[in-house]
């Protein structure tokens, strides 16, 4: 209903999330778009993000995301959805500049909601594709917006096993089944289905894996040669860290890949007494309480003890 307001009058609008955009991302950015085309069809709209996955094709009309910019266009909305800041957009910043307005969707609980001009940050919902749902009309969401928000909600919530789940989460899951969204296909599909190269990058995640910190914590990382050699890319690289914190006895996972020589993206994933929002947010990243993560600068050798010497103080202070 809100996003009625934000509608009013307008005749162009741009869509963008972050950088590497994962399910929740795409699936708000899609799950947007749909709704806007749906509902306000004079309004043109364009969505920014880099290459998704193509497990992601439930959604319809992927083939319509821009993955670069086109010269010099000024929007009158640009909606920045899963992000926390400007940076993180990526190649889609230019227009954030530019736009006569520029409005920020999320949910993540160290965006401080400080760098556009309006901010519906929710920290209490499990996705952003959950705060758009009740931000939008329910009675004018159509089964692609839907299966776009539901896609969303699976993949943040870990197919609702994840504390961030309420019931308000699953109130707009089973809304959202109930306008035709094929569950069961998209569950086993986009979240568990994996290609061949999928479960063999993974097995080598998982062979070379390390313990550490008296078997509290372990970690991975692949370099570019081993994603160059399997021919994986980000996008291939889903799961790993979940794979990780299920390790008995372990109470934090990290992975971490390059994405360029000597720097690593970084993901991070806890249980119950840390929070690894902190960790990301002091290396300058951000997330969840459970789940976050940041860019950074070093060998494996270097990343790891930085972090490291974050989450011992957690992990101390903890017991």
């Amino acid at each position: 209903m809100i996003l009625k307001n934000e509608l009013n009058e307008v005749k162009t609008v741009a869509i963008s999330g972050h950088i590497r955009p994962d399910g929740d991302c795409i699936g708000a950015c899609m799950g947007l778009y749909h709704y806007i085309r749906q509902n306000f069809p004079e309004i043109e709209i364009d969505v920014y993000l880099e290459e998704v996955s193509e497990k992601y094709a439930y959604i319809e009309e992927l083939d319509q995301i821009k993955h670069t910019v086109s010269g010099p266009k000024e929007y009158d909305v640009f909606f920045i959805l899963d992000c926390g800041d400007k940076e993180r957009l990526g190649f889609s910043g230019v227009y954030f500049d530019t736009a006569k307005k520029t409005v920020c969707i999320d949910h993540h609980i160290s965006n401080e909601g400080d760098f556009a001009d309006c901010s519906l940050i929710d920290p209490k919902a499990a996705a952003t594709s959950e705060v758009l749902f009740y931000l939008m009309d329910q009675e004018k969401i159509n089964l692609a917006a839907a299966t776009a928000l539901y896609i969303g909600l699976i993949h943040d919530t870990g197919v609702f096993k994840h504390s961030n789940t309420t019931e308000k989460t699953m109130m707009a899951a089973a809304k959202l089944i109930g306008l035709g969204v094929e569950f069961t296909k998209i569950i086993n599909d986009t979240f568990y289905g994996k290609s061949y190269v999928q479960n063999q990058i993974l097995g080598r995640a998982l062979l070379e894996s390390v313990v550490f910190y008296h078997g509290t914590c372990i970690f991975t990382a692949l370099r570019l040669k081993d994603l160059d050699f399997y021919g994986v890319g980000p996008k291939d690289l889903d799961g790993i860290v979940d794979q990780l914190i299920v390790t008995e006895g372990i109470r934090c996972a990290i992975f971490l890949y390059e994405i360029e020589p000597q720097k690593f993206k970084v993901s991070l994933r806890c249980k119950e007494g840390l929070d690894v929002s902190k960790v990301a947010l002091h290396f300058g990243g951000g997330g969840h309480i459970k789940a976050a993560g940041c860019d950074m600068m070093g060998s494996v050798h270097d990343v790891i003890n930085n972090l490291s010497a974050q989450l011992a103080r957690q992990i101390d202070n903890a017991e």
